[in-house]
């Protein structure tokens, strides 16, 4: 249930309750050697949850939640988050390493990307609030980002 209250919802408790309880997910997970495999397990006004699994190798492109704010819980297997860094005249990417357990909360500008440099499937969920209606790609180019891509939802997702 959310309550509207002009205080920012607690998507990280979501995401670690949805997290924890697996055996309530309308569906198991799924791995897909094409492409990362996802599934909406709740949408209600002012947030959504989304369950992702990730094989070795997979990963999203350097993105943005078209201003939403959000937080993930990796379930199982392990992820690097790739954060942008420096001013712009020497963004880099810099990663850090979360196992089975850890857990992120992010703001509404926030910008990232997500791999699994490991050798071993990843499942983790997602939430986000507001719902996601665009995320915009991104490409480093010459120590600057350039959008590469707005996506929709409906329409790329």
């Amino acid at each position: 249930m959310i309550v509207h209250t002009g205080v920012r919802a607690d998507h990280l408790s979501t995401a670690r309750r949805l997290a924890a309880d697996p055996g309530a997910w309308p569906v198991a997970p799924r791995f897909d050697p094409e492409r990362r495999w996802y599934h909406r397990l709740l949408g209600e006004p002012g947030v959504e949850a989304w369950l992702l699994t990730w094989l070795p190798g997979q990963q999203t492109d350097l993105h943005d939640h078209g201003g939403s704010a959000g937080a993930f819980v990796v379930v199982s297997g392990t992820l690097t988050e790739r954060t942008v860094t420096g001013p712009d005249g020497a963004t880099r990417l810099t990663g850090r390493v979360l196992p089975a357990g850890a857990a992120r909360q992010f703001g509404e500008h926030h910008l990232h990307q997500i791999v699994n440099e490991g050798g071993e499937p990843a499942v983790s969920v997602h939430v986000y609030g507001p719902e996601l209606t665009t995320m915009t790609r991104y490409r480093l180019q010459g120590g600057r980002l350039r959008v590469a891509a707005v996506d929709r939802a409906g329409a790329q997702w």
